[in-house]
C-alpha cells in the first residue's frame, strides 16, 4: 500500500471544512485535483472515507477513524521535522493562525509580517474571523482570541490585556448630556456587539479590589458584529458603546470620541493565544507566543503617538 502525504492532507482538510470546494480554495488547488486526491486515497485504502451530498461531505465511520489516527500521525511527522530544524535554529513547515477581524487588520497583521520575515522557511497562513466558537480549531495551529475565557478544551496563553472604554461622540454628549453614574447608562442609547456575550453585557470594575463587577444589559438602536462598524456608529452620534482601546484610541486622541465615566472603567478583556491540547507543543507556536508577548508589552495602541495611557490607570497584564 502506497500512501501520499498530499492525499492525506487533502482528506484532513476536506473533513475539517466539510467541503471539497472549501478545501480546494484553502489549498489554492482546483476542486477536481482535490477530488482526485481523495479518490486516490480511498482506492489505496480500499475503503470509502466520505459520504457526499449536494450540501456537504462528512466522514464515514471508517473515515472518522482514519481521520483521528492520520491527524495524530501527521502531527508527529510535523514535530519530527521541527525537531530536526532546531539544530539549525530555523522554524519550518506551516503555521496557521486564526485571528479576529479588527484586531487582525489594525494591529496583529504587521506583527505577523515581522515574525514571518524573521522565519522565512516558515509558511504562515493567517485567516481573520470575528466569530468566537470552539469548533474548527483543528484547522489552525493557534488562534488569537479577545475575550474572558471560560473553561475550554484549549490551552490559553495570555498575550496582553485589552482595556475597554465607554465612549460617545462630542455631538451626542452635547445633545443628550452624559451619565453621572453607571446606573444612569441604561437611560441612554447604547450600542452593542453581537458576536460575544461580553459585548451585550456591560461589566464594570468594582470600586474596591474585591468588589463584584457591576453588570448592565443596556439596549439601543444599533447592533453590529464588528467593532469598527460600532465605532463608526458611535462617531456618527448614535449613542454610547463599550469598545476596546485598540479600535478607538486614535478617535479618542483626535477628539472624535470622548470617554464616558473614565473613573469607573469596564472590565478588561484578555488577548489570548489558544491552541488545542495535543501531545506535541510545537516550537513554532512557542516562538510565536513569545514574540507576541514581547511585542505587546506594553500594548502598542496604549503607547507612543496614541497617548491613551492618561485616560485611565492601566492595570497590570
Amino acid at each position: 500500500m502506497q500512501l501520499r502525504t498530499e492525499d492525506i492532507e487533502a482528506y484532513l482538510l476536506v473533513v475539517e471544512l466539510s467541503s471539497v470546494s472549501a478545501a480546494a480554495r484553502h489549498m489554492s488547488l482546483s476542486k477536481s485535483v482535490v477530488s482526485k486526491r481523495i479518490s486516490d486515497l480511498e482506492r489505496s485504502l480500499g475503503a470509502t472515507l466520505l459520504q457526499r451530498s449536494t450540501r456537504r461531505v462528512q466522514p464515514t465511520e471508517s473515515g472518522r477513524q482514519f481521520y483521528d489516527q492520520a491527524r495524530a500521525a501527521m502531527a508527529q511527522l510535523t514535530q519530527a521535522a521541527e525537531n530536526v530544524s532546531k539544530f539549525s535554529q530555523e522554524l519550518c513547515g506551516e503555521l496557521r493562525i486564526l485571528a479576529p477581524m479588527s484586531f487582525g487588520t489594525l494591529w496583529l497583521s504587521p506583527l505577523i509580517a515581522r515574525f514571518a520575515k524573521s522565519h522565512q522557511r516558515l509558511h504562515v497562513i493567517m485567516e481573520l474571523d470575528d466569530r468566537l466558537v470552539d469548533t474548527g480549531y483543528e484547522r489552525y495551529d493557534v488562534a488569537i482570541r479577545i475575550t474572558r475565557l471560560s473553561d475550554s478544551a484549549l490551552i490559553a496563553r495570555k498575550l496582553a490585556a485589552s482595556r475597554r472604554v465607554v465612549c460617545c461622540s462630542p455631538d451626542y454628549a452635547r445633545q443628550n448630556g452624559l451619565p453621572e453614574s453607571i446606573d444612569d447608562i441604561p437611560r441612554y442609547d447604547c450600542l452593542s456587539y453581537s458576536n460575544s456575550l461580553p459585548g451585550q453585557i456591560w461589566a464594570f470594575r468594582g470600586t474596591t479590589p474585591h468588589a463584584a463587577p457591576k453588570i448592565l444589559t443596556p439596549r439601543g438602536p444599533f447592533t453590529a458584529n464588528n467593532g469598527e462598524v460600532l465605532r463608526d456608529a458611535v462617531v456618527a452620534g448614535h449613542g454610547l458603546a463599550v469598545l476596546p482601546l485598540f479600535i478607538v484610541a486614535p478617535d479618542l486622541v483626535a477628539g472624535r470620541l470622548i470617554p464616558v465615566l473614565p473613573e469607573v472603567p469596564p472590565v478588561d478583556d484578555g488577548i489570548f493565544a489558544v491552541y488545542p491540547k495535543t501531545a506535541f507543543t510545537s516550537q513554532k507556536i512557542r516562538t510565536l507566543i513569545q514574540f507576541l508577548q514581547q511585542a505587546m508589552s506594553p500594548p502598542p495602541w496604549e503607547s507612543g503617538s496614541h497617548g491613551i495611557g492618561a485616560l485611565a490607570p492601566a492595570p497590570p497584564v
